[in-house]
């Protein structure tokens, strides 16, 4: 059986020309400055090389996502109008013809049918928290978030958001812009990684933390067709076992390793000139080595105790309520340091995700605010007292809002019409609100932007042109590209 993918006799290939042996001995550890080099010198002649477009705004981007949907109407879009006609039905309300005969409800694409509760038969429940306005700007942010509100001059609270999935799979819709029914795509971490290369070749450049998305697309983690190279990397954050995959059962001197690894470059490198055109290949080398570097980088980064104990309590770090969520976001503050580009940080574990507040919604949102409000809060703070807020984009999203009208005794169902997400940071215009839903938080009716415009601006705020970020034979949809959301820009 020929073993060779191409069908060549690899004894008689002619020898590489001068940028196939860089490029493959590149793949060797002791040749990673010589890959670096090369691709500067290819981004001349190949715009498909790893490099911003234009002029960037920010470097990093941090992306905080809650599973399950939160609610818009309790957290970021106030609606008087809910408490006063609680317990009406839609019908029984000033607003039914603009709610139920929308041509909005025709966005849906459902993957279980009849998913949501019917409009016409739901009766309205009032906001069951206070709001109140924060900072100089009087942003309107809830209760359950006062140390969020507390920041509210650094945020950009976009009121109109909407996406196509009723269901779970909206949670990698909002990551990729395709419906969970149309397969899997890259998504935005892995484009990034694609289109912008390494600002540290020592770190993983896409690194998912928190509980990921259980049988979606690879966990969420996937690249697809840009190639296994510009995959996720899932990270634990554990101080006392930084990278437990990562380590030896018995670890060898540090001498041993060194001449292993040097073998095994070695022996990569004449692999890659053989079957130079495998990607899967490229990859798994590239993976190796990284892993080998990650051994010593990941630690340093994991150090959450080398930080004062005001960084520490700023984040929530001593409080049991809010520990996990604090270590996570300081040790994202730290990958940010170091060079790390995206960082996408999940909260709310379970196969829907935590904030699925079909019932109880009270109690579910305030335990889950008061697991993550202070720490945001204090992340925020800590990066713009730094000087990392001007260079890095922070994102609060989550896959749908909640429904005005009440589910059961207790809860609203999920939400998808139209619901609130935030940015802040570099390029964001601090203290400001964009879009509205209608007067009782159903639909999005003001400057309604599809979950790719958030990419758009993203993109855009990366020195990235997202219609550049193509591949040959892969065709996109015009909505993959997005808009740039240019009211939240400063």
């Amino acid at each position: 059986m020929n073993s060779n993918p191409r069908n060549i006799d690899v004894d008689v290939i002619a020898p590489p020309d001068r940028r196939r042996f860089l490029s493959t001995a590149g793949l060797g550890l002791a040749g990673v400055a010589l890959e670096s080099l090369l691709q500067r010198e290819a981004r001349a002649v190949d715009a498909r090389q790893p490099g911003p477009h234009f002029a960037p705004r920010a470097k990093s981007v941090v992306w905080l996502m809650m599973r399950g949907g939160v609610s818009h109407l309790e957290s970021f879009d106030p609606k008087p109008e809910l408490d006063k006609y609680d317990g009406k039905t839609i019908g029984e309300t000033p607003h039914a013809e603009q709610v139920v005969n929308s041509k909005f409800f025709a966005n849906v694409r459902e993957q279980v049918a009849n998913n949501v509760i019917k409009t016409d038969k739901a009766r309205l429940w009032k906001t069951q928290v206070g709001f109140g306005k924060g900072g100089q700007s009087g942003l309107d942010v809830s209760d359950w978030w006062p140390h969020v509100r507390a920041r509210a001059d650094d945020l950009a609270v976009i009121r109109s958001m909407w996406t196509t999935d009723n269901n779970h799979g909206a949670q990698l819709q909002f990551m990729s812009g395709r419906h969970l029914l149309d397969g899997c795509f890259p998504t935005i971490g892995s484009w990034i990684h694609y289109g912008l290369g390494s600002l540290n070749d020592n770190l993983p450049q896409f690194v998912s933390m928190g509980p990921p998305l259980e049988s979606q697309c690879f966990d969420g983690l996937g690249a697809h067709y840009l190639g296994p190279e510009h995959a996720g990397v899932q990270l634990t954050v554990n101080p006392n076992d930084p990278l437990p995959y990562g380590r030896a059962k018995n670890p060898p001197s540090a001498d041993v390793q060194r001449i292993k690894q040097e073998l095994l470059g070695q022996l990569n490198g004449l692999t890659a000139q053989r079957f130079a055109d495998d990607e899967q290949l490229r990859a798994r080398i590239k993976s190796f080595e990284l892993a080998f570097r990650m051994q010593a980088t990941i630690p340093e980064v994991m150090r959450l105790q080398d930080e004062t104990d005001e960084t520490q309590r700023l984040y929530g770090v001593d409080q049991a309520q809010t520990k996990a969520f604090g270590q996570q976001l300081l040790a994202t503050r730290r990958m940010v340091e170091k060079g790390v580009r995206f960082i996408q940080l999940f909260h709310g574990g379970g196969a829907a995700g935590a904030w699925d507040a079909h019932t109880k919604l009270v109690n579910n949102h305030t335990g889950l605010c008061g697991r993550v409000d202070k720490p945001i809060a204090g992340f925020l703070e800590d990066m713009k007292r730094r000087g990392l807020l001007d260079e890095t984009i922070v994102l609060w999203t989550t896959e749908f809002g909640r429904t005005p009208g009440k589910q059961g005794a207790d809860g609203r169902d999920h939400h998808n019409y139209g619901f609130s997400i935030w940015m802040a940071g570099a390029g964001i215009r601090g203290g400001a609100v964009h879009g509205a839903t209608d007067e009782i938080g159903f639909h999005a009716v003001e400057d309604r932007h599809y979950v790719t415009d958030i990419h758009a601006t993203v993109f855009h705020l990366l020195g990235l042109d997202a219609r550049r970020l193509s591949l040959p034979g892969r065709i996109r949809l015009e909505r993959d590209y997005g808009d740039v959301i240019h009211g939240v820009l400063s």
